[in-house]
């Protein structure tokens, strides 16, 4: 992506100050989400603002059955997906403990959620608070990474009907569980930077059918756009990163449907000297 697309999407408001939905209607859409049972929309939803705010009070109740937050995922970092949901930039979700609480070849049921779908995706974790001093300079994030993961997000998209930028928000851009692989040390170097941007990442099931194919590039022109683009969003909203804290960074596939009774296996060839890969089985 070019630098000053870049800037512009850095650059956009992301303010949090807003009327947020009916508290009740939060609580219904949370309990629909525990109890797995699609819910309608929620009311009201006129602005990115409304959403953050219900998306902020959802990820409280929240907690409380899937954990702490432990991150943060980036939604939209595609100009596709961006019109589909008729938003031009990216949005930021909270990943609580259940995003990372499996691993590799994990069996989940293939109704994990209300309306569960699987992503090929990408974790980044964070070394040091030093990241939030790194700018937009890809070495200078890669200073504060200690690791790159595999990583397969299972995405709960709850609602029953379809939606827009603020009802993505409001769900917590569909964060529920999520399968790592084995942790790639991060190496601050331009060449490490390169392979970030230069692997290609595929998702294939147990027939050796094909289900999505991405470059590198596909998330804002390079992953580490998508942790810069963290890191200014969050500080707009009075927050920073922290040591330990995973980024989710990209949607490497569209949100595909599961069968029960596949393997579904995610690999990044060129990232690492040998193909590296993350499998998740359904039942």
């Amino acid at each position: 992506m070019r630098a000053p697309l870049l800037a512009a999407l850095l650059a956009l408001p992301m303010a949090v100050q807003a009327a947020c939905p009916e508290t009740a209607a939060i609580e219904r859409l949370a309990e629909a989400l525990i109890a797995n049972t699609p819910s309608p929309p929620l009311a009201g939803m006129t602005s990115l603002e409304d959403g953050f705010c219900a998306q902020e009070q959802l990820v409280e109740m929240l907690s409380a059955h899937w954990g702490r937050p432990v991150g943060y995922k980036a939604g939209l970092t595609s100009a596709p997906v961006q019109q589909r949901f008729g938003v031009n930039h990216p949005v930021r979700g909270v990943l609580l403990e259940s995003s990372i609480s499996l691993r590799d070849g994990a069996e989940i049921p293939a109704r994990f959620g209300a309306v569960p779908v699987i992503e090929s995706d990408l974790l980044v974790r964070v070394r040091d608070d030093g990241i939030n001093q790194a700018g937009r300079d890809h070495l200078a994030i890669l200073r504060h990474l200690d690791a790159v993961i595999p990583y397969i997000e299972l995405p709960d998209l709850v609602l029953s009907g379809g939606f827009d930028g603020p009802q993505l928000l409001a769900i917590n851009v569909g964060a529920r569980l999520g399968v790592m692989g084995t942790p790639i040390p991060v190496e601050a170097t331009q060449a490490f930077a390169d392979r970030l941007a230069g692997m290609t990442v595929t998702m294939v099931d147990d027939r050796g059918q094909e289900r999505a194919r991405a470059p590198g590039t596909a998330a804002l022109g390079h992953p580490l756009n998508v942790v810069a683009f963290l890191i200014e969003d969050l500080a707009r909203a009075g927050r920073r990163l922290e040591a330990g804290q995973v980024l989710s960074v990209a949607g490497y596939s569209p949100t595909l449907p599961l069968e029960p009774g596949r393997t579904y296996t995610v690999r990044y060839e060129g990232l690492a000297a040998q193909p590296v890969g993350v499998s998740v089985r359904t039942r």
